[in-house]
Parts: C-alpha cells; structure tokens; sequence
C-alpha cells in the first residue's frame, strides 16, 4: 500500500518547501517530486492524500507519558484511567514513551510493558523506562541493564525522583551506578541508555545532576533531566546544564510553555538540548500539541524552531534514528496540519492512517467485540 501526500508544505523538521511524501508500507519512500498518475500506471494502490494549502510535519515524540494512569496522591480514588490510543494519536503523537512515577506497586512494570506492546499492537510505536521514582529501581529483570538487554520495548532508566519530597532520597553513588548501569545497557543494545530524571521543587534542585557530572565518571549524554519549568531558578540551572550537553525536558501539564520557551531563550539556552513532554495522566496527551501549537500562532516562535522540541530532539536523546524527521528509510510517521490554524487534518502512523480529514479513523481493539461506552471528561475539559 502506498500513501501518497501531495502538495503541502513541509517542514522536515527544518523547511523543505512545497513537496510530496510518499509513503510505501511503513517507510518514507520519497520527499520531493512525486507523479502520481506514474504509480497508478504501474498498477500500484496508491491511497492519495490532497495537502495543498496545508503543512507537513514529522510525527510527534511524546518522551515522557503514564500510559498506566497518574499514581493518585489523594488517595486511591484519584488514581486516573489508562492512556487511550485515542487520545495519543488525535493529538498528533506516533511515538510514546511510558514511565512509573510515585506508585510502583500498583501501577507495576509488567502491566507498563504490556501497555506498550499493546500500543505497537494498534499501529504506533511505544517504548518505555525501568523503574520509577525508587533507587533501587522496580524492574522486569532485577536490573536495568537486563531489561534493556532482554526487553525490546525498554530503552532507559527513570523516571527517577531526586530533590522531591517523594523521592527514595538516592545517594549520589546510587544515582552514579544506576546511571552507569543504563548507560552500560545502552552499550550493548544501541539503545539511548538514558537516566530520565523527575526533578522536584525541592531546595536542591539540580545540584545532584551537576555533582554527578564533577564528581563520577558520568557523561552529560547520560542524563535526561525533567519537569524543570517548576521555578526560575530551577530552569537557570537546566539552561546552564545544556550548555555542558545535557538534554533537558520541559512538561506542559501547567500550559505555560510560552513562557518557558522566552526564558530558555531570553538565558541563552541552548535549543537543541531541549525537549518538550506531556507528563499525561491527568493532564491529556493533547496539551502537548496545543502547547507547541500556541507558541507558535501565539509567543512568535517559527514553527521551524518549535518543532524539533517535539521531533528531531527527542529522536536524538532518545537515539530513535528512524524518528522526528521526514527522509527516505525514516518511519512513515506523518501529520498534516491546516496552515494558518495548525489543526490536525491528518495523522500517519507507521504508514497507517489513524486521523483522515481531522476525524479519528481506528478504534481501540478492546472495542472491537465490547458493548461498553467509554466517555471521560475531566473537569478542565469542561471549562473549555
């Protein structure tokens, strides 16, 4: 089956001009010139997608998701639902990566696996970390290491709580030798072999990261700090971080990464260390499109400079060499975006079409044989 998106604009992530995509099975065949009626002559199925006047972007990386649910920290009333395909792809994410925080009892390592391969199952692709907030880390194993040797789908450890009031409280020889171990299992997999990092708003606050780097044979490549938007100070201290080559995240769950952004750059931080996450579970996959979106129609940001904290980024920390980007060999992770509005017209996901003219187009498998209505709104939503 071929995909053949005509006549958009594409921002590959970096501004490619008016092109096609053309898209054969799962990969990326082509960007550029394209004749159509030349496929059709070959007797080829070619399923054609009309994208003048609209944008072509690559498919988002979300690096940081609860695809389990929020942990609950008003008790057990408050744990939230699973995250729904749906949700993901309406919002114009293809590759997710899940993580445990606070609650590694209840929301367990194997049901995260499970959620993942589920997520691979239906057409997106889904990954994960080892652990959680704990050091020791909670994993399938017994170490990261195993996981990421044994286990496709993991890639890291984290997300790993310090300078937070629900941290384990690691030493810093702890942190040293988990970060070793995931990088070691980085080693041998090819894999990112990060420590993803939950940055709390405790006193400390970066300080652990920066005696890591000075004090242990820790490489900034290895750490992958975040949440660090919780205060101007805290953000200081990542800008100055990304200068030595650490990578950091900012979430979206308080919908002010306009402001954020003008700080990160206002300090002189350095762009290509720095990505964008959703932290969903209470809040929706889909801030974190609105949120790049805004900055882009509302903060002045090109979209250029917006979209490789979404994309190119985030492939890079997460060493996904096939991702955030539109070039042959590449995964067909596409979304087609209205230009002007920046709406999400269409979303590709592994050469699959998951949104055809802005409408979901898969439903979940669970479904498929269910007399079951599913319909959440959170109290947000309904302010909107």
């Amino acid at each position: 089956m071929f995909v053949l998106i005509e006549g958009g604009e594409v921002y590959a992530p970096e501004p490619a001009g008016a092109a096609s995509v053309l898209v054969a099975g799962d990969r990326i065949a082509k960007v550029g010139p394209v004749d159509g009626r030349a496929l059709a002559a070959l007797g080829l199925e070619v399923e054609v997608i009309d994208a003048r006047g609209c944008v072509v972007v690559p498919g988002l990386l979300d690096p940081h998701e609860h695809l389990l649910g929020g942990s609950g920290e008003r008790g057990f009333a408050s744990q939230t639902p699973e995250i729904a395909l749906r949700e993901v792809v309406t919002a114009g994410i293809t590759t997710v990566v899940g993580c445990l925080g606070v609650d590694t009892t209840t929301k367990t390592m194997t049901g995260l696996l499970a959620k993942a391969k589920a997520f691979k199952e239906e057409g997106i692709s889904a990954y994960l970390y080892s652990g959680g907030y704990d050091v020791p880390p909670v994993t399938l194993t017994g170490s990261v290491r195993r996981d990421m040797l044994l286990v496709d789908e993991v890639i890291g450890a984290g997300e790993v709580a310090v300078s937070d009031l629900r941290s384990t409280e690691p030493t810093l020889a702890e942190l040293a030798r988990l970060a070793s171990d995931a990088h070691v299992g980085g080693i041998l997999t090819g894999k990112a072999g990060i420590t993803h990092l939950h940055m709390g708003d405790g006193p400390g606050r970066l300080e652990p990261v920066r005696r890591l780097l000075a004090e242990h044979d820790v490489a900034p490549g290895w750490l992958y700090p975040t949440h660090v938007e919780r205060s101007e100070p805290l953000m200081r201290e990542a800008i100055a971080l990304t200068r030595q080559g650490v990578t950091v995240d900012i979430d979206t769950v308080e919908e002010d990464l306009g402001k954020w952004l003008r700080l990160f750059c206002d300090e002189g931080g350095d762009l290509a260390n720095l990505t964008v996450s959703s932290d969903a579970s209470i809040p929706s996959p889909r801030t974190l499109f609105e949120q790049v979106r805004e900055v882009v129609r509302e903060f002045g940001f090109s979209l250029e400079r917006a979209l490789p904290l979404v994309t190119s980024n985030t492939a890079r920390v997460l060493k996904l060499g096939r991702k955030g980007a539109l070039r042959p060999g590449h995964d067909a992770d596409v979304v087609v975006l209205e230009r002007g509005s920046l709406e999400i017209l269409e979303v590709i996901a592994r050469g699959r079409r998951m949104v055809k003219a802005g409408r979901l187009a898969v439903t979940e498998r669970f479904l498929e044989q269910s007399n079951r209505k599913v319909e959440l709104h959170g109290r947000k939503y309904r302010e909107r």
